[in-house]
C-alpha cells in the first residue's frame, strides 16, 4: 500500500465556506479589471466531451461567461473539424447508426469495423496531414487557456514551442488510427504562438493579469479559475492501471508512464504552481478541488459493495460489463483496493489545495476553494445516492436545477444509456464516462457562479451593462437545448452498451480516445 498510515480512514469533510473562515480586505481596490475572467485548467475546462474537444462555447468558463454578459469578450479555442479532437465517440456512434441502423448484427461486424476505421483514419488524417494543421495566427491571449490532458507539470513547462517538438513530423500509421499528439495540437490553438511560442498556461494568463489600467490600476483580470490535478490521477480509471509516481515525475517525459501521484509529488508541483499563479495579476482566484476518480462511470464497480456500508466495490472495470458477466481472469480492471488507495490520495492533493489557499487568504490575496470533488460525491449515484449506508456524516444530495428535475428520467452519474428512441439513464456524464455533458458542465458553471458572487463580482444581462440581481443562476433551459445527449442520444446506444462494448473490444476505443498525448 502507499502511505497507507498517512492516508485518512474516512473521506475528507469538505470545507463550507470558500473564504475558510479568513476574511480579506479589498476596499483598496478601484475600477473594473480589463478581463473579467480567466481559467486555467485541463479537460474539464477546456470543455471536453465525449473524447473529444469540440464545442468549446460550452464549457463551463464560457457558461459563467455567458452569464456574466461577457460572452462577446471571452476568448477561446476551437476546433470545428471533424468532431474535434481527438476523436467524437458521439459522432462515431451516430454515424454507425445510420449506416447499421440501431442494432449491429453478427454480419454487419466486418463491415462495419471496415467503416470504422475508414472514419477513423479521415480524422486522423485532417488533423496530422490536412487542413486541421492550419493553426490560426492570434496575438490575443485565449481567456479560457485549458488544454485536455495536462496536468500540473504541463502548466508548468509546456508551451507552443515544446508541443511543436512534441508533435515532430506525423506518419499514417494503418494499425493506429488515432490522431497522434492530440494534446499538443489542441494547445496550439490555445496558447498565443504568434505572441510567443515559450508562453506556457500560466505565463499566458500573466500576460492579461498584466494589462491593468482600463479602471483598475493593479489587476488585469477579475477573476481566474485555476482547476488543475485532475490527470494526476484520472488515467488509474482510463486505463484501469496503477502506476504510482516515482522520482522522476516532474520530468515532463518521464512522468507519461505514471497514471496516478504520490500526494507529496503532488504537493510539491501545486507549491511550484501555486508560486506562478501569485505573479498573476487577479482580483478573485477560485482554486477547484480534484474529483475523485470512482465517481465518473468510465469505471464502474461490479461485485456488490466490499462490504456494508462501504464506499467501494471489489473490483471496477469497463462500465457495460455486468457484474454477471465479470471475470477478473479475463477483464481489465482494478481492485476495490486500489480505488480506496487512489481516493484517498486524492484527499491529500485536496488537503494540499485548501492548504494553499488559507495560506493565501492570510496573505491577503483573495483566493478561494471550490469543492468540486463535494459536488460530484453528493450527485455520486452508485457510492452514495442508491446507498445510505455508505454515506458520510457531511453527506447531503446535490440539489439539481429545477430545469433538470423536471426532465424524464432525472439526470444522474449513471453511464448514459438509451432505450432506442430516447435517454433511459445517465445525463450528467458524456459518452466516454469521464467528463460531463452540456447540463453537467451547466453545474460547474453554476457553482463558480456561486462563488463569484460571493467575492462581490458583478453579473450583467446578454447587454452587458443591466446588472443582474440575485440569485444569478445558469440558464439551462438553453444548456438543455444544446445538449443532444440529454435531449436526443444516439439511437445505438442500448442499455447493454453493445456498440460502445464492440467498438472497445475492436479497437481498444475508450483508452485511445481518452489516453491524453498519446
Amino acid at each position: 500500500m502507499n502511505n497507507a498510515a498517512e492516508q485518512p480512514p474516512v473521506p475528507r469533510e469538505p470545507e463550507k465556506d470558500p473564504r475558510l473562515g479568513i476574511p480579506v480586505d479589498t476596499s483598496a481596490w478601484q475600477g473594473q479589471p480589463r478581463h473579467r475572467l480567466a481559467a486555467i485548467g485541463d479537460s474539464l475546462t477546456h470543455g471536453f466531451q465525449s473524447g473529444s474537444v469540440f464545442h468549446t462555447d460550452l464549457s463551463y468558463p464560457a457558461v459563467v461567461a455567458y452569464e456574466l454578459g461577457w460572452a462577446d469578450q471571452f476568448r477561446y479555442p476551437t476546433y470545428n473539424g471533424f468532431g474535434g479532437l481527438p476523436f467524437n465517440i458521439e459522432q462515431f456512434l451516430r454515424a454507425l447508426e445510420a449506416r447499421f441502423g440501431q442494432v449491429l448484427d453478427w454480419w454487419e461486424v466486418a463491415p462495419a469495423l471496415l467503416y470504422a476505421r475508414s472514419l477513423m483514419d479521415r480524422v486522423e488524417d485532417y488533423w496530422e496531414r490536412g487542413p486541421g494543421t492550419a493553426v490560426p495566427v492570434t496575438d490575443a491571449v485565449n481567456h479560457n487557456l485549458a488544454v485536455f490532458g495536462w496536468d500540473l507539470r504541463d502548466a508548468l513547462d509546456r508551451s507552443a514551442a515544446v508541443c511543436r517538438k512534441r508533435i515532430g513530423t506525423a506518419h499514417d500509421n494503418v494499425l493506429r488510427q488515432f490522431v497522434e499528439h492530440g494534446d499538443d495540437r489542441a494547445a496550439l490553438r490555445v496558447l498565443p504562438t504568434a505572441l510567443d511560442d515559450t508562453l506556457t498556461q500560466l505565463t499566458a494568463a500573466a500576460l492579461l493579469g498584466n494589462e491593468v489600467g482600463n479602471t483598475d490600476p493593479e489587476h488585469g483580470i477579475e477573476t481566474l479559475i485555476v482547476f488543475l490535478g485532475a490527470n494526476n490521477a484520472l488515467r488509474s480509471v482510463v486505463e484501469l492501471k496503477v502506476v504510482w509516481s516515482d522520482a522522476d515525475y516532474a520530468d515532463l517525459d518521464a512522468k507519461g508512464k505514471f497514471t496516478v501521484w504520490r500526494h507529496d509529488h503532488f504537493a510539491a508541483e501545486l507549491t511550484e504552481v501555486a508560486a506562478r499563479v501569485r505573479d498573476i495579476k487577479a482580483r478573485h482566484v477560485i482554486w477547484c478541488t480534484v474529483p475523485h476518480v470512482t465517481i465518473a462511470p468510465v469505471a464502474r464497480g461490479v461485485a456488490g459493495k466490499m462490504a456494508l456500508g462501504s464506499r467501494y466495490f471489489p473490483y471496477y472495470t469497463r462500465p457495460w460489463i455486468s457484474d454477471r458477466d465479470f471475470d477478473p481472469t479475463e477483464h481489465l480492471h482494478i481492485t476495490g483496493d486500489q480505488a480506496r488507495e487512489i481516493d484517498a490520495e486524492i484527499d491529500l492533493y485536496n488537503h494540499a489545495i485548501t492548504e494553499t489557499v488559507r495560506e493565501a487568504r492570510r496573505g491577503g490575496l483573495d483566493w478561494y476553494l471550490l469543492e468540486t470533488v463535494a459536488v460530484l460525491d453528493r450527485l455520486g449515484a452508485r457510492r452514495y445516492l442508491e446507498d445510505p449506508l455508505a454515506r458520510p456524516p457531511w453527506w447531503t444530495p446535490y440539489p439539481l436545477p429545477p430545469a433538470l428535475e423536471a426532465l424524464d428520467p432525472v439526470p444522474n452519474t449513471h453511464f448514459l444509456a438509451s432505450n432506442g428512441k430516447d435517454r433511459s439513464d445517465g445525463g450528467l456524464f458524456s459518452l466516454d464516462g469521464v467528463h460531463p455533458t452540456t447540463v453537467g458542465y451547466g453545474i460547474v458553471a453554476q457553482e463558480v457562479i456561486n462563488v463569484m458572487r460571493l467575492a462581490g463580482v458583478e453579473f450583467f444581462r446578454p447587454d452587458g451593462v443591466t446588472p443582474r440581481q440575485d440569485p444569478v443562476l445558469v440558464d439551462f433551459q438553453r444548456l438543455i437545448r444544446r445538449d443532444t445527449l440529454v435531449n436526443h442520444p444516439p439511437e445505438n446506444l442500448t442499455s447493454g452498451f453493445s456498440v460502445l462494448a464492440w467498438a472497445d473490444e475492436t479497437l481498444d476505443f475508450l483508452r485511445r480516445c481518452l489516453r491524453f498525448g498519446f
